[in-house]
């Protein structure tokens, strides 16, 4: 099911001039202004209580109880566990033969996948692309309790392409040695998937205001950060078991490596090459 953000996004050309000011005011303050009352929206959009009405009408709503509804459920499935998606999933009575495993997993990964591509809007993925592949900039990369492989993942693929990439230690004395130089040139890559994490989104205000770039990969629900973020780069989670699958979000991880490798050209394979020979010299891959 679409997230509603998307739902206002797609509909916004179809509106009046007011109910486009409704539109905006919602994307601009999400999920929060959509819970609150008609009356403060319409004051939050400078328009009437009627062309709120009219707005979620449009959006196929028979009033703004509905629309409430439907929002307050999406803002469920951000804070849904592992414990609560196997009682709602029906997990226990799905097959457990190999050849079943194999074909559920299949066919909800494989969708995952393609949903995420399907999704990601080409100029988001361009720029988040030419901030990585800026030379004049320091890549931060921070992950959370699970996403943190992913974040190395990465930081180790752009360490061989470019310099001045700094994956953040889990050691607060480090991390604050590199955060205490955070400035206009720094460019923080996070990755935050539900449950979010509190600490990732400090970090990612904390280096905003410092003037560095926020590269946000996300689930469809969007993390807090989103709402700093320049760039969010969200990926679907489907999976054939209740914990989030974080392929979709490996494979977009891919996609940027494989676009910053086009993005630097000779200076990137250059790079390259001499961090293999270096390797090589050193005995580091035997």
């Amino acid at each position: 099911m679409a997230r509603l953000s998307d739902v206002i996004k797609e509909r916004l050309g179809e509106c009046s001039p007011a109910e486009r000011k409704v539109g905006r005011a919602l994307l601009a303050a999400y999920p929060a202004a959509g819970l609150e009352t008609v009356a403060k929206l319409a004051e939050r959009a400078g328009v009437s209580a009627p062309t709120v009405l009219r707005f979620t009408a449009r959006l196929g709503f028979g009033g703004f109880p509905g629309f409430q509804a439907a929002l307050r459920a999406e803002l469920g499935e951000r804070e849904a566990s592992p414990a609560t998606l196997y009682d709602a999933g029906g997990y226990g009575s799905r097959s457990s033969t190999a050849a079943g495993l194999l074909q559920q997993a299949g066919q909800s990964i494989g969708a995952a996948i393609a949903g995420t591509f399907a999704a990601i809007p080409p100029d988001d993925l361009r720029q988040g692309i030419g901030l990585l592949a800026d030379p004049g900039r320091r890549i931060l990369v921070a992950g959370g309790r699970f996403t943190g492989v992913l974040g190395r993942y990465l930081a180790l693929h752009l360490v061989q392409l470019r310099d001045n990439v700094h994956p953040l230690s889990d050691l607060a004395v480090e991390r604050a040695a590199v955060l205490a130089a955070a400035g206009r040139k720094d460019v923080l890559v996070v990755l935050d998937y539900r449950r979010y994490e509190p600490e990732s989104l400090e970090l990612a205000r904390y280096l905003r205001d410092q003037g560095a770039k926020v590269v946000l990969l996300t689930d469809p629900w969007l993390s807090p950060i989103a709402a700093v973020a320049d760039v969010v780069l969200p990926s679907r989670v489907g999976s054939p078991s209740p914990y989030d699958s974080l392929v979709p979000a490996l494979a977009v991880i891919e996609t940027l490596i494989a676009g910053v490798l086009t993005a630097l050209g000779p200076d990137g394979h250059e790079h390259l090459r001499r961090i293999e020979e270096a390797a090589r010299a050193a005995g580091l891959y035997g």
